[in-house]
């Protein structure tokens, strides 16, 4: 049944409702600014000016966000003036049929190219190119777009204007609640560490924390440098975290030792909770400033749980046993100092600790606006080949809103802007999300237009009650949108519908023209997406090998750290290994949806995932040790080691970058010491997971039947 899978991915798609893009803040505040626009406008120059200033206020609010300030300003600030232009450019260009098709591709391509730099400049491509569709659908002279286009902007600014003016009163309240977030997930993950087979934990939002307050390492204030060790420690509390719990396991399975190892699991297992209670204290520490829990009564009780498992009932006769508690014994003592130090800093009782070392500071980011407009340009032309997605993808938006806006240009109909506007957002690079955005927005259109035709005509009595209910159909596009497109097009038709009501276009006038006119577009989207498909599977193996080619690096640098070179490389890697790690699930997930994909192909994919899970792990394992107090030296195998297995995982990315016709079953070796005579028993183990995941992953890889 090769069919199951993707029907099964697709459902999904459907129904998803991810509530943790529900950000009531958000949602209030561009409903303030969107309800303020429209009134000033409309009370100042005439409703028509309203509705402009509206439509500037709506683009930027997609641009909103809880990241720090200056991060939010300057995207919101862009997306403000990209809404005026896109205002002027509709406009002028109406007044010809040729250019106004020739303008809307060419942006249309734009915005298809702007994916490869991340989903806010892919969202503001879409925003702006359906801004151009629907105002060429009205020309205006020159000084009338001029000032409209300068009305958008006026309304983005003053919707970016409510989303940072607090800036100066508040100047870090964005990155301490960053912070506080990832403290309080931390503690949730050591309530319940995962198993080894699960991603590490956290990985978007450890990257995303990462990314916001890279500005910070360039700030040299105290609270810029306590908020730059809070993240490095957490950091650290995570790697001791995800070890204590897989030394915890790991004790609970030595069956041979009975009631010994099962209470020295229990003990750990209590350990892991007395430091998710303090870690939770500290989020609230962080998100109060310094004023919230009593952490150092939490602290008291780790060091209590500490002395439990030290008792002697958990002491083992077993060489290999007593190991294991020692180096149990040791990541609890390393846990416990490193929630004391984040405890001290988030309590304001500390300036920045001296002991985090200047390399393990996040200073491997652009340090100007001109290094990250050259990394920019070369991830663009890097995708201006056949070979990419992304550009694939702009050539078939560009071609298909031309051909959609030549239709609608030829039709004897209104509002047939709804066409082109209708490929504009549903067409996606992958086939999950276009036939998702396809059905979903056909079907929250005529729902939305219904519905919202239906309101005006029981409650309209002016355009006071107008105003009221276009701020209703905002809020719910803030609040609830972003969570289900599907709910997102339902309050967009219904705001678009009240948009044109105010200007004196009565809906039920138009309510067929656009409803056909949508199933127009959408059925023209979908049908170009089949005629010229681009599928992930096509680029499921390079997300594979990207991230293994990271993992090689990140192993690389941990092992370099453990024979003395410095651990700024570790740094400098990890959050690289993250954006591969997480672009391959991604990948993984997106191809599980495509059409001709067999279970046994999605179940292939997933193992692969799962053996390199494991085998981060392991390596996140020995980097954990290299942040204790007191560090055992490098074991004399260690070199031949780290050789063997950097040979090892560079066998494996080559298979997945190009599995050769008729090829052999992989075979790899990794050189680890027999057990007990290498010096460190268990580095031994850790050393043992590496060989296992990485035999594993090449006999998953060897069998071919997962691409």
């Amino acid at each position: 049944m090769p069919h199951r899978v993707p029907l099964r991915t697709l459902w999904r798609a459907l129904i998803r409702f991810d509530s943790q893009k529900i950000i009531p803040p958000i949602a209030v505040r561009n409903t303030a600014g969107f309800s303020l626009a429209v009134i000033l406008g409309t009370l100042l120059v005439s409703p028509s000016t309203g509705v402009v200033a509206a439509l500037g206020a709506l683009n930027v609010s997609l641009s909103d966000g809880l990241d720090p300030y200056r991060f939010r300003a300057r995207r919101m600030l862009m997306a403000s003036v990209l809404s005026g232009v896109a205002v002027v450019a509709g406009a002028l260009s109406g007044h010809s049929n040729t250019v106004a098709v020739m303008v809307a591709a060419a942006w249309a391509f734009a915005a298809g190219m702007l994916v490869a730099l991340g989903t806010t400049a892919a969202d503001l491509g879409v925003v702006t190119l359906v801004t151009v569709v629907v105002f060429a659908a009205k020309p205006l002279p020159w000084g009338q777009a001029l000032e409209a286009g300068v009305v958008a902007t006026l309304g983005g600014l003053m919707q970016t204007l409510l989303s940072t003016f607090l800036w100066p009163l508040r100047r870090y309240e964005p990155e301490r609640r960053i912070l506080s977030q990832i403290y309080l997930t931390l503690g949730d993950v050591a309530q319940a560490p995962p198993a080894g087979s699960e991603a590490p934990p956290m990985t978007t939002q450890i990257t995303d924390a990462q990314d916001a307050l890279a500005p910070l390492s360039r700030d040299h204030s105290v609270e810029a440098e306590r908020h730059v060790f809070l993240l490095a420690q957490a950091e650290r509390i995570r790697l001791s975290i995800l070890n204590t719990g897989r030394l915890r396991r790991r004790i609970a399975r030595d069956i041979e030792h009975g009631e010994g190892s099962a209470e020295a699991a229990a003990a750990l297992q209590k350990i892991l909770g007395c430091a998710a209670g303090a870690i939770r204290l500290i989020g609230g520490r962080i998100a109060n400033g310094g004023a919230a829990g009593d952490t150092d009564e939490a602290i008291a009780k780790l060091t209590g749980c500490l002395v439990e498992f030290d008792a002697p009932q958990t002491r083992a006769e077993s060489s290999f046993f007593a190991a294991l508690l020692r180096d149990a014994r040791r990541q609890s003592i390393a846990l416990r100092s490193q929630i004391r130090a984040a405890a001290s800093v988030a309590a304001a009782k500390d300036s920045y600790p001296g002991a985090a070392e200047a390399g393990e500071r996040p200073a491997d980011f652009p340090p100007d606006w001109r290094l990250r407009f050259q990394g920019y340009r070369a991830r663009l032309l890097a995708n201006l080949s056949f070979d990419s997605t992304v550009f694939r993808h702009a050539l078939r938006m560009a071609v298909c809103l031309a051909i959609g806006d030549i239709i609608g240009r030829a039709l004897v109909m209104e509002r047939t802007y709804w066409i082109p506007m209708t490929i504009a957002i549903v067409l996606k690079p992958d086939f999950t999300s276009t036939f998702a955005r396809g059905v979903l927005r056909i079907g929250g259109t005529i729902v939305g237009l219904v519905f919202a035709t239906l309101l005006f005509h029981l409650i309209h009595t002016g355009v006071a009650t107008d105003i009221v209910l276009m701020a209703a159909f905002t809020l719910l596009l803030r609040w609830t949108g972003p969570a289900n497109y599907g709910i997102f097009v339902f309050a967009v038709s219904g705001l678009v519908v009240l948009l044109i009501a105010v200007t004196g276009v009565k809906p039920a006038d138009v309510i067929a023209a656009r409803a056909l006119n949508t199933l127009a577009g959408g059925m023209l989207a979908l049908a170009a997406y089949a005629v010229w498909p681009t599928w992930e599977k096509t680029q499921t193996r390079a997300a594979l090998a990207g991230m293994l080619e990271s993992y090689r690096e990140y192993t690389r640098a941990v092992l370099g750290a453990w024979q003395g070179e410095s651990r700024a490389a570790i740094n400098q890697v990890r959050l690289k290994s993250r954006r591969a790690r997480s672009n391959a699930q991604a990948s993984v997930e997106r191809m599980a949806g495509e059409p001709g994909v067999t279970e046994r192909q999605a179940a292939a994919l997933n193992t692969i995932l799962v053996h390199s899970h494991s085998l981060v792990h392991a390596v996140m394992a020995m980097e954990s040790h290299l942040y204790r107090a007191r560090r055992e030296p490098a074991p004399a195998w260690m070199p031949a080691f780290a050789e063997s297995v950097d040979r090892a995982l560079g066998a494996l990315i080559a298979r997945v970058r190009e599995t050769p016709a008729g090829a052999k079953r992989l075979k790899i070796d990794v050189e680890i010491p027999a057990p007990g005579v290498g010096g460190n028993e268990i580095a031994e183990v850790e050393a043992d997971r590496v060989r296992v995941s990485a035999r594993s992953l090449a006999e998953e890889i060897s069998r071919g039947d997962w691409i």
